[in-house]
Order: C-alpha cells, then structure tokens, then sequence
C-alpha cells in the first residue's frame, strides 16, 4: 500500500489502532508476494469495502471472486472500473454514483484559501450544533461521534456564532501518516462564499504537521465541490464508483439440503 499511498490512503489510515479493531481484510498472493488487497471496514451498518486497483486488476478479480463466501449479505462498496460483474453472482448492484480520488499535490494553495475566512477547530462540545449542521446541510453523509475525537474537524461560524460550515476527517493516521478528509458541507444560504474551500485548506495546513499524503473521494458530478478542491490544491488521481450490494441469492452460503 506504501506504493501507491495516494490510492490507498483509507486502507493505510485503517491500519491504525483508532481504526483496526473495526477492519477486516482479504489479500491475493502470487508467488510469495502480497498482490491485490480487499479492506472491509465493520463499524458501519452496512459494513464498507474497497476494492481499489493498483495496476492489478487480474489479481483483484480473483480475490473479489474468492471472498464472496465470506462477505456480508448487505455491503456498500467503492469499486474500481471493471469489478463490479464479479460481485454479481452473489449480489444485486445498485449504483451509488462515479466518484473521484483526489490527493492534496499542491499545497502552496493553502495559505491563501485559508485566510479568506476564520477557522476554528472543533472538539466535543461541538458535537451538538455539529449534528445539527449535518441534518441540514449533508442528512446522508457517512459521519459518527467517533470521528470528532480525532481532532481533526474545524469550521466556520458565522456573527451570531452559528456553526455554518465544517470539514473534517473519515481517517487521520500520524502513525501512517496519511488522512482522508470527509463530512465537508456549508449550510445552503452561505454557499458561493468560499467556505469550504476556506475551511478545507486551513485542516489540511494542521494536517500537514503529522501526515504526508492528504485524500479525498468527491462525486465525479458533483462541480461546486471538484472547483473548492482545486482551489485548495487537489488534483484527481483515479476514479472508481459506490456500489450498494444486496444479496440475491439466499441459498449462496447454505445450499438446500438433500431430502
């Protein structure tokens, strides 16, 4: 995974303490050596897997063809191009969207972006009006208490003290040094003022004191957010799509028995 950090940014962060004891994971060997990996992340329900190329799509259909037994009846799942069929004898597939794996490779951006706007960091006591923020602003985004933990969320207020924008992180690693930003989103009547971007760029400035690689995975339709990612200085690296997997076939794991 250390190849190609700038793919594998989850799966490096997840092999950190916070996050291991809720990841399971599956590898394909050839010839003695480590060839394709599949992470599936527990803590959520339903559970989230990723299977994302590394230049070894061969090797990644063997694997996603090997595990099918042992994965879980519902999964969702971030797949590289040319997986999903594999998934299909077992599941049905409902797309959720192409998506885009963006890295921070520019980072001499950051300081002007950030002082367009003062940035705050948040801590527990903001899980409250954090909450609040997300039911308004992003109701079905991918975000638990847990997260606020790791330090790593600032935001935005506005004069009455309003929390009125907020980004964040899905996985922070100083041990592995990477992180994957996620849960950024602006409340609707303070968008086009460059708050995200102002919010992104000032956690990536903190971020950068314990980790190298800074990702991130943004809709491929979704430009608002692709132009406030550019501004901060990320650039797209690979694309890959969500998947929601319902099991089709119950008898898959327990084939009838003969009478």
């Amino acid at each position: 995974m250390r190849r190609c950090p700038q793919l594998n940014y989850y799966h490096l962060g997840d092999l950190d303490d916070f996050f291991w004891a809720h990841t399971r994971w599956y590898a394909w060997q050839a010839a003695g050596e480590t060839t394709a990996i599949v992470l599936l992340y527990t803590a959520p329900d339903p559970p989230v897997m990723l299977a994302i190329l590394n230049d070894n799509l061969a090797h990644m259909r063997l694997l996603l063809a090997a595990i099918l037994p042992e994965l879980p009846p519902q999964v969702y799942t971030h797949l590289s191009p040319g997986l999903a069929d594999v998934l299909e004898t077992r599941y049905a597939l409902s797309h959720h969207g192409a998506h885009d794996k963006m890295v921070l490779t520019s980072p001499d951006h950051l300081a002007q972006q950030a002082n367009q706007h003062t940035v705050v960091v948040l801590d527990g006591t903001n899980l409250p009006v954090l909450e609040q923020l997300y039911r308004q602003a992003y109701p079905g985004n991918w975000f638990t208490s847990r997260m606020i933990e790791t330090g790593q969320y600032m935001g935005i207020k506005d004069q009455a003290g309003q929390l009125v924008c907020v980004a964040g992180v899905h996985v922070y690693s100083p041990t592995y040094r990477v992180a994957a930003l996620g849960n950024i989103t602006t409340l609707s009547d303070y968008r086009g003022q460059g708050m995200a971007a102002a919010a992104t760029a000032a956690l990536c400035k903190r971020l950068f004191s314990d980790v190298d690689v800074i990702g991130l995975n943004v809709r491929s339709d979704n430009a608002a957010a692709i132009r406030a990612y550019h501004k901060v200085g990320f650039n797209k690296v690979a694309d890959y799509d969500e998947w929601m997997l319902e099991e089709k076939h119950p008898e898959f794991l327990s084939p009838p028995r003969r009478g």
